[in-house]
């Protein structure tokens, strides 16, 4: 039987900017809660929680101060509680979000492991000694800006972060910090969580002797400083696949459990595929395929990526992404055509979806002036993740129906008045009526619940290809220019399905297919005979 992950769509939720139930300006489990019935509603399969662990907050959640506690900014572990029960009533399967490459600076093995260097947790951490200048220890740079050391005055020693200061990177060398975070899985899996997204996991390994980074040759000035040095030693090391295999071998304990992981963005099908492992050492069930956010935007670009990756997938792990809480909206990198091709095409494609929070209605990134940034990526480089994380708009009142306080801890976009869900509701052509029958027609029709993919020739700027079950066909043409274009269907009886602007249905193809300008389209073939 296949696994009930293997074609599900997920819905990312970042919690903060979801639903404010108690009005600190904040999201949280309550409002969540509330909100369950928006996800029947879309249709989707799972929900992708992001962090709502004990932290102080020094990175929003992914600085994890305490793995078995919900943050009082979130709730309570009864509120958990209740919206797990909720959410299983209605069929909704919950993943959280773990963070396992780093822990808070207020996390109670990083306070023992820096009170001095003969602590029983010291090793948990990754500290070395200054270089001879009394410097770093190597040239390694933080994913937020500035050196990816800081030192420790009182031990005289500094300490790993890839990312921010308060977040000291842990020491997987020392097997006792392998079953540590162990027991912190299986501590929510115990409690009926559905699986994990798995952050930086890939990360979770440094090259042993702590060498200087090679400079990216491609880097320039303007570009985000982060990016001048390649990261070849500071992560991804040897041994990484062993230590993904001994995390998913918790997960396999389970039945019916998931666990999806977040590897470095990557256009290279054998790479990405590499993370699931091999049938003799399986690793995890879905390494993130975040290639649609990083290709070229065009027919030929994706078309040959989506060959090749659904080649070297072809069972159960393949799965699409075209946004998260750390990249632009789609609607923002590709406009508002074409973040409808780009929902035809995660929804139609074989595998797993993941949808992020508000893609659904169409939403652009909002707007965050530099001296409200929030996130500390954007205050310490300028390169803010703050605008795709604004609140989330419900309807055209107060705050979008997010908050009832004054200031949210985002400010709301100004198109919410348009761009909501009450408002979309009642356009019968709107990004969510779009969202709803994708899903819709992805849960109805074998050729997309489980057929095969093939694609095939068009004219330059679209993408074709076809999803295949026993005598079902459906073709997915998808018009990435500007310009109207003519398809040629390879056949020659066929109707349309769904477009991109929700008005073709019952239309028929007669083997020719006229796209508008980004437009997509499905399009039934007709068995001979019928």
């Amino acid at each position: 039987m296949a696994p009930w992950w293997q074609n599900a769509v997920f819905y990312q939720v970042y919690p903060r900017s979801f639903h404010d139930a108690n009005g600190d300006g904040v999201g949280d489990l309550p409002g969540l809660l509330a909100r369950l019935n928006h996800f029947t509603m879309l249709g989707v399969d799972a929900l992708w929680i992001s962090p709502v662990f004990r932290s102080p907050m020094a990175d929003f959640g992914y600085d994890v101060s305490d793995y078995t506690a919900i943050d009082p900014l979130f709730g309570t572990l009864a509120d958990f509680d209740a919206l797990l029960a909720a959410a299983h009533a209605r069929g909704l399967r919950i993943v959280l979000d773990l963070v396992p490459n780093h822990t808070s600076d207020q996390h109670a093995w990083f306070v023992e492991s820096r009170s001095s260097r003969d602590n029983p947790h010291r090793d948990w951490y990754i500290w070395r000694d200054p270089a001879p200048d009394g410097g770093p220890p190597n040239n390694w740079l933080s994913y937020f800006g500035g050196p990816a050391w800081t030192l420790d005055p009182a031990s005289g020693q500094y300490y790993l972060h890839n990312f921010a200061p308060e977040q000291p990177e842990l020491n997987y060398r020392n097997p006792a910090v392998k079953q540590a975070m162990f027991a912190q899985i299986r501590f929510w899996l115990d409690r009926g969580v559905d699986g994990f997204r798995i952050d930086v996991i890939d990360r979770m390994l440094k090259h042993p002797d702590l060498p200087d980074n090679p400079p990216d040759p491609n880097w320039r000035e303007g570009d985000n400083p982060v990016w001048r040095l390649r990261r070849v030693h500071s992560e991804n090391a040897d041994g990484i696949h062993a230590l993904i295999a001994e995390m998913g071998d918790v997960f396999r304990a389970y039945p019916d459990r998931v666990s999806i992981g977040e590897i470095a963005y990557s256009t290279d099908p054998a790479f990405i595929a590499s993370f699931r492992g091999t049938p003799e050492r399986p690793e995890i069930d879905m390494p993130f395929n975040f290639a649609p956010l990083m290709l070229p935007w065009s027919a030929e670009a994706v078309r040959a990526f989506v060959d090749a990756y659904d080649a070297a997938v072809p069972g159960p792990g393949a799965n699409y992404v075209i946004g998260n809480h750390d990249q632009d909206r789609v609607a923002t990198r590709r406009g508002p055509e074409q973040a409808r091709v780009a929902a035809m095409l995660l929804l139609t494609l074989r595998g797993a979806a993941f949808i992020y929070q508000g893609e659904e209605l169409g939403l652009t990134n909002g707007e965050v002036a530099r001296e409200h940034f929030r996130d500390p990526q954007g205050i310490n480089t300028g390169f803010s993740r703050d605008p795709c994380r604004t609140p989330f708009h419900w309807d055209d009142s107060h705050n979008a129906g997010f908050s009832e306080c004054d200031t949210p801890w985002l400010p709301v976009a100004a198109n919410y008045r348009t761009h909501n869900v009450l408002a979309e509701l009642d356009d019968s052509r709107s990004f969510l009526q779009l969202y709803r029958q994708l899903i819709a027609l992805r849960r109805a029709e074998p050729a997309l619940a489980e057929g095969r993919y093939r694609s095939v020739d068009a004219p330059e700027g679209v993408f074709l290809y076809a999803r295949e079950h026993d005598h079902q066909r459906l073709w997915m043409a998808l018009n990435f220019t500007a310009q109207p274009q003519t398809v040629a269907l390879p056949d020659a009886d066929a109707q349309v399905v769904l477009s991109t602007l929700l008005d073709r249905a019952g239309e028929t193809a007669g083997g020719l297919l006229t796209l508008r300008p980004g437009e997509g389209v499905i399009v039934r073939a007709r068995p001979a005979g019928a």
